[in-house]
């Protein structure tokens, strides 16, 4: 699960079972992944098609309702409705009977995702303000096709349960701003991602489940 880029996921497939990626793979041969690698598929397999596609970060409301969850989604560009639709394609037949799953996975509802909300992940107690700051950052990185790892921790990402200042809750709330309806705010989210060293990646991040620091 620490794998970050397309290209080492797909030698790791092709190294586990060489077939064409089309062939359903037994259990044993696939690769092991989260909801973030699911994204990072679609979202290369999308524009390898020419179609605009982006992963989002944030929280669905489909693991364990009514609470929201950590989650990452890709969002594309669907042509025949001409607006970005939400697809969440880790879901197959089994995980959306096991989680009564009603709702069209390749449209997901607005209301079923979440890209900034007061919300976390349940089972291990991460909740709270921090916890979506750094959602927001990595939202952020994502819509400028800088996908990381759901916990790489840089720059502006706060510490664990830390409170934040009245300058960082503003800092926070223009990305979340910037971040609800990325096509009209586009250019301002680009420069600011480019310009300020918070949120631009630097070529060494901290892996919080490994507690390491590693290269980007």
């Amino acid at each position: 699960i620490h794998v970050r880029s397309l290209e080492k996921m797909l030698d790791r497939i092709v190294a586990l079972d060489d077939r064409p990626l089309s062939a359903a793979r037994p259990i044993d041969k696939r690769l092991v992944g989260r909801c973030h690698h699911f994204v990072q598929l679609m979202v290369g397999i999308l524009r390898g098609q020419g179609i605009p596609a982006r992963a989002r970060c944030g929280f669905g409301s489909y693991f364990n309702p009514p609470k929201f969850e950590d989650h990452w989604v890709c969002e594309c560009w669907n042509a025949t409705k001409a607006r970005w639709t939400l697809v969440d394609v880790q879901f197959d037949d089994v995980w959306r009977t096991k989680l009564k799953i009603d709702h069209d996975i390749l449209d997901v509802p607005r209301d079923r995702f979440l890209v900034a909300a007061m919300h976390g992940i349940e089972f291990v107690n991460l909740r709270g303000v921090w916890y979506i700051a750094g959602n927001l950052v990595r939202d952020v990185a994502s819509l400028n096709k800088v996908e990381m790892l759901p916990w790489d921790v840089w720059g502006a990402q706060p510490r664990p349960n830390e409170t934040l200042s009245d300058d960082q809750l503003a800092f926070f709330d223009r990305l979340a701003s910037l971040t609800r309806e990325p096509d009209t705010s586009f250019d301002e989210l680009r420069k600011l991602f480019e310009d300020d060293e918070r949120l631009r990646v630097p070529a060494t991040v901290f892996n919080s489940l490994l507690n390491r620091s590693e290269p980007a």
